[in-house]
């Protein structure tokens, strides 16, 4: 089989359905989307290591790290970055720089579209997740309706996502590239099927096969929201404790129902791989997981192949919105709020803007 890049978006509902969107524009202008990492932990001030809070324009993460080595003569791969951040938005993160430099060699560093902070000793490397999550003050432009009204409808929607059950977890549309094609590349690889060009190698063979979890996982949720599911929870889910993380099987639904609805626990989707956590079989949970793997004409062992590239997870179904708000400005309405490392901010602004099944861009 060869594996051609073809559109086809899936239909995704919206959590708000009930509430009026805004309309209009996300990214009008490059200024209108910030981000800004919130750190897992902050520099201690002694260590080998440098920290540096960066804040860069029009430029990937990756983009930003090339251009750091080059400017202070060492390897990329002795950098460390906890995420990776948009390009065309204004992003601030902090990375690690390897021992000899010092805070004031990194700080003199002088690099186009980038501004180094500030920089702070610590003693180990930053490495891939070491973040709690990030915040986004985004603008929306050319709404449907006026500036006042746009920031009512917007207070509404925030309130009702920062409520159990919370947002949908959406993949944004980012994941999946240029007209969906990444995840038909990421079945032929977990299917061995041909492709057209040159196979992937390294990162992006990762990239590739992340995407087809991440549609399969889009697929789940979606399902279980067109079902009335969303916020109900049925014998066999895995359910992860929102203060912990930790995931555990339901056994008696209403006792954990209790739970859910207070807030504690969440509903988790799958990950699909040869070392991920399932529900027990002949439950609910455990049939409509593998509804998904039948109409794939897969099975968790077509994964074991790609050893640690598809070990599979858990991933939660929903986000509990915090930080958020609204504001009505002369040209624009302005949104904050924070997320949940590995969720996306367009996740929450398809709720906002509405009028259309793709992500808003």
């Amino acid at each position: 089989m060869t594996i051609h890049e073809t559109p086809g978006a899936l239909h995704l509902p919206y959590a708000t359905a009930d509430l009026p969107g805004v309309g209009g524009r996300l990214r009008a202008q490059l200024t209108d989307f910030e981000v800004e990492e919130i750190p897992a932990y902050e520099p201690c001030g002694e260590g080998d290591h440098v920290y540096a809070w960066i804040e860069k324009r029009e430029m990937t993460t990756a983009n930003a790290v090339r251009e750091l080595a080059k400017c202070l003569d060492i390897r990329e791969s002795d950098i460390g970055a906890a995420g990776m951040k948009d390009k065309y938005a204004v992003t601030r993160q902090l990375l690690s720089l390897p021992p000899p430099l010092t805070p004031e060699a990194v700080v003199g560093c002088e690099i186009e579209g980038l501004k180094i902070l500030s920089a702070k000793r610590h003693g180990n490397k930053l490495k891939t997740g070491h973040l709690k999550g990030n915040r986004f003050i985004l603008k929306v432009r050319d709404m449907d309706c006026s500036l006042e009204e746009a920031e009512t409808r917007a207070q509404q929607i925030f309130q009702r996502l920062a409520a159990v059950p919370g947002a949908p977890n959406w993949y944004g549309a980012q994941r999946f590239g240029r007209r969906g094609g990444n995840a038909k590349i990421g079945k032929a690889l977990v299917t061995q099927s041909k492709i057209e060009g040159k196979a992937p190698r390294g990162r992006q063979r990762r990239l590739y096969i992340s995407a087809y979890q991440s549609k399969l996982f889009n697929e789940c949720l979606a399902e279980r929201m067109n079902d009335n599911l969303f916020s109900t929870v049925l014998v066999g889910d895995l359910l992860q404790k929102r203060d912990s993380g930790g995931v555990f099987a339901s056994d008696d639904a209403s006792i954990d129902q209790a739970r859910f609805d207070a807030g504690e626990v969440g509903l988790s989707g799958p990950m699909f791989g040869h070392r991920m956590k399932c529900a027990a079989e002949g439950t609910k949970a455990s049939e409509r997981e593998a509804r998904i793997l039948e109409r794939e004409e897969i099975t968790l062992a077509s994964f074991s192949h790609l050893s640690k590239l598809a070990n599979g997870a858990r991933r939660p179904l929903s986000i509990i919105l915090d930080e958020a708000s609204a504001t009505a400005l002369e040209d624009a309405l302005e949104v904050r709020f924070a997320l949940p490392s590995g969720s996306y901010a367009t996740a929450i602004m398809r709720e906002i803007i509405k009028g259309a099944d793709d992500f808003p861009q």
